[in-house]
């Protein structure tokens, strides 16, 4: 089932704001010499790069119609894959393809929960309180 179309007025450009923001907020947390302490999880690590990517990836659902979102997709894909190489150059933290694949993942999983009516939901926050 595909989410109604809907089109941000009011709040669009400060959700962008904010989205490029939790952007910001994702690189420092993958890139930072000290990551939250995933250890205490089974496959904690993975688990929080899926979840990170694919949350980021429903804000911006948010935002842009069903036909837009492909734009997004690519870019959060590219962007986890950019992360993992930055990392390669650091000496606290470490390349792998793994990660790459749960980013993704997590694109891939957000983009799919965003065919359904969640996809509205600051659309429709935005048409009953403004």
């Amino acid at each position: 089932m595909q989410a109604k179309p809907y089109k941000l007025s009011k709040l669009k450009n400060i959700s962008l704001i904010f989205g490029y923001f939790l952007v910001a907020v994702l690189i420092y947390v993958c890139l930072t010499p000290n990551p939250p302490d995933t250890s205490g999880v089974t496959f904690g690590d993975k688990i929080a790069h899926l979840t990170g990517y694919a949350l980021l990836f429903l804000w911006f659902a948010q935002i842009y119609q069903r036909a837009a979102q492909i734009k997004p997709v690519i870019a959060l894909i590219l962007l986890g894959i950019a992360v993992e190489i930055a990392q390669s150059f650091t000496d606290y933290r470490t390349f792998e393809y793994a990660d790459m694949l749960a980013n993704s993942a997590g694109v891939i999983i957000g983009w799919l929960i965003a065919a359904t009516p969640l996809a509205s939901l600051l659309y429709q926050l935005e048409k009953r309180f403004l």
